[in-house]
């Protein structure tokens, strides 16, 4: 046992993986059935065709295109706004029953809610903005009430200006809460962004090749799409981290 706990974390974690490959194959040898479970090996059949194709990948880089649009909107008005409401007691008794509601209701809930006002394919990245808006407000509210209040003074008593007080004093201390925020939010947006693809099924989006595939009885191909989408979403979270590293680097 205590040799296991040594072992590298790259090690362990394969171990994990080829612990679940193994009982996903053996679910689908005992049942035997590929309409209720594939087996990996016609799963990853299914995952070469579609990478073979070019519709995909442009699908793909669509998919991603709307939901880091919706992530980035929100980041950035949710950063505005968490400041805001920390600054402007009024404003944030405004909207704090919106963000409580948003926090509350099933995503499904707006998904179909937001079908009857917003065009299909800007219907993904409004959902992701939602989604993580609430996050992102949140997150820096908390940061700006919890900065240090001495050093704040200690800035103002040695005469420097607001802009140099946010440089070197909020930022930093906001930087921690915004970036717990991009490592959260990133996946929410990608959830419900595929979900809301899903729902409204805009032209060449991985939602609506998921959809056909359901409706055509395609195990295979949903769980090859499945596959890909959780690949992607832990691409871009390895991407996000590597640009939080390089940032700190420098």
């Amino acid at each position: 046992m205590k040799k296991m706990l040594d072992m590298p974390i790259w090690l362990k974690k394969s171990l994990g993986a080829l612990f679940w490959l193994a009982l996903w194959w053996l679910i689908s040898l005992i049942i035997n059935k590929e309409l209720l479970v594939p087996s990996p090996a016609q799963t990853v059949a299914v995952l070469g065709v579609l990478l073979a194709q070019p519709s995909f990948w442009y699908a793909a880089a669509l998919s991603m295109l709307r939901i880091l649009l919706g992530f980035a909107l929100a980041a950035l008005l949710g950063t505005v706004g968490g400041i805001l409401a920390d600054r402007c007691p009024p404003f944030d008794w405004l909207f704090s029953p919106l963000l409580h509601l948003i926090r509350s209701v099933p995503v499904a809930s707006f998904i179909i809610l937001a079908l009857v006002w917003i065009h299909t394919p800007w219907l993904p990245v409004f959902i992701s903005f939602l989604m993580v808006l609430p996050l992102f407000w949140g997150n820096i509210r908390t940061g700006m009430a919890h900065t240090d209040s001495k050093e704040l003074e200690m800035g103002k008593v040695l005469g420097l200006s607001r802009g140099k007080i946010w440089k070197r004093i909020r930022l930093p201390a906001l930087k921690p809460y915004f970036r717990s925020a991009c490592v959260t939010g990133l996946g929410f947006a990608w959830k419900s962004g595929v979900a809301a693809e899903v729902i409204c099924r805009p032209d060449l989006s991985l939602g609506d090749l998921l959809q056909s595939a359901k409706l055509q009885l395609e195990t295979p191909t949903v769980f090859a799409l499945t596959i890909v989408i959780a690949i992607l979403s832990l691409l871009l979270e390895l991407a996000l981290n590597a640009l939080w590293k390089e940032g700190e680097e420098q």
